[in-house]
């Protein structure tokens, strides 16, 4: 009877893990950052492009492997999102990055910290442009010339 009553339990949890709906801590960890990988890509994905009627997503400048996500503390988070523009030279690439910012810090519902990046070895001035889009004072002073915001505000509208 013991070993019948082990072996249901045993059998039960192996279900009930298998299902999602029982995990153990270690296991359920990589779980949550995938869940908030997809949050994530699922606010950029529909971000326009400042120059094409197409998504990101459409271009592929961002895809669901280019979202990662950690804890940092227990309900605080790093996302960091790599992305890849159309060309080596697209003088947009800031822009971009912009966009993704916005849209990132008005839209997670999650306390985060947000890193943005563009993909190594795709745009000849990466390392430029990445500082620039995680820098705050620069962030704050582009969002504060009227015509860029009003790009950005375009390009982050929720589509219909």
């Amino acid at each position: 009877m013991e070993r019948v009553s082990g072996l249901l339990s045993w059998t039960l949890s192996r279900v009930l893990w298998l299902s999602g709906l029982f995990e153990r801590g270690a296991a359920r960890q990589p779980r949550i950052m995938e869940e908030k990988a997809l949050e994530v890509y699922d606010l950029i994905r529909t971000i326009r492009d400042p120059e094409k009627p197409n998504t990101l997503e459409e271009l592929e400048v961002v895809t669901e492997s280019c979202v990662e996500v950690q804890e940092r503390n227990e309900d605080d988070y790093l996302v960091i999102i790599r992305f890849t523009p159309t060309v080596p030279h697209c003088s947009l690439a800031t822009l971009i990055g912009l966009c993704l910012r916005v849209k990132l810090q008005r839209c997670l519902p999650f306390k985060h910290k947000l890193e943005i990046y563009i993909s190594e070895g795709t745009h000849s001035t990466e390392e430029d442009i990445n500082k620039q889009i995680n820098d705050k004072e620069r962030v704050a002073a582009a969002m504060e010339n009227p015509n860029l915001r009003e790009i950005v505000e375009q390009c982050v509208l929720e589509p219909d």
